[in-house]
């Protein structure tokens, strides 16, 4: 049963496919690999970790962790094209903050092998959500949404995959609850029981006012029985990780397995963020 939830202009597509027309094999666990990566746009001023020189380091990251499906975040252009060519068993899709292709995307990569895209699209955490490069609420840059509606090749089941990324300065506090708030009203939108991720870099620490509030209705995926690497994930290539801003929250899905990957080359790394993965039975 497909039906059509409109939120504030926005159109989500909600699916629930595990009813009795559903194949015996779709009533047991399938396992689910998902990555938030925040890339690190590429500037110059970075020096020695400029894009050019950690660009292999980032797809080798993306290769060996082989998600089923990628967020990532300050994806520019050049670096989703490079990704594009390096991944050839990924596809991916997404629109940039300004809305005209010259700013950062929340790129989602997935593996086409096992998802197909039903339904994709974005909005702006803004008092106009469906205006590209809107800006609301005092911070600097425009802040946004993109989301996927996936459906398992192997055997139709359906999810909702959410990738952002919250506005970082200390006096954002209410500008980052005003953007939670934001996309819990297009959660809100969808039937309670479809499975949902909500990935990203929430530029705040798990004791913060934002983390207590999403996760009233979200599991963070590193409550897993199995976890390893640090628990910080920005490291500002420094390999020293001084805080956990960088999240997977679900429901609908149970976390087995969840990784912060600190992999680095001879002290060299591929972004400022270690990317986190997760392993979710639904």
């Amino acid at each position: 049963m497909i039906q059509a939830f409109r939120g504030r202009g926005l159109i989500f597509l909600a699916a629930l496919m595990l009813g009795a027309t559903a194949p015996a094999a779709a009533l047991q666990a399938e396992t689910l690999r998902v990555m938030s990566f925040n890339v690190r746009l590429p500037i110059a001023q970075d020096g020695p970790n400029d894009w050019p020189r950690r660009r292999e380091l980032l797809a080798e990251a993306i290769r060996q962790t082989r998600p089923d499906v990628a967020g990532l975040q300050e994806l520019k252009r050049v670096q989703a094209d490079y990704l594009a060519a390096q991944l050839p068993d990924y596809a991916w899709f997404g629109r940039d903050r300004r809305g005209d292709g010259s700013d950062e995307y929340m790129g989602i990569f997935y593996r086409r092998d096992r998802l197909r895209v039903v339904e994709q699209g974005d909005f702006w955490l803004s008092d106009t959500p469906d205006v590209p490069g809107s800006i609301s609420w005092g911070h600097p840059y425009p802040r946004m949404v993109t989301w996927g509606l996936f459906e398992t090749v192997s055997d139709g089941r359906r999810f909702y995959l959410l990738n952002t990324h919250f506005p970082y300065r200390a006096e954002d506090v209410a500008a980052r609850m005003r953007g939670a708030a934001a996309i819990a009203g297009r959660v809100a939108a969808l039937p309670a029981d479809a499975p949902l991720i909500l990935m990203g870099d929430f530029n705040t620490a798990p004791d913060s006012s934002v983390y207590a509030f999403l996760t009233q209705s979200l599991t963070d995926a590193r409550s897993a029985s199995d976890v390893k690497g640090p628990e910080a994930t920005f490291h500002a290539f420094t390999g020293k990780a001084d805080g956990r801003i960088d999240w997977i929250l679900a429901r609908g899905f149970r976390p087995v397995r969840f990784h912060t990957d600190d992999t680095n080359s001879e002290g060299r790394y591929p972004s400022d963020h270690f990317p986190v993965i997760a392993d979710l039975d639904f």
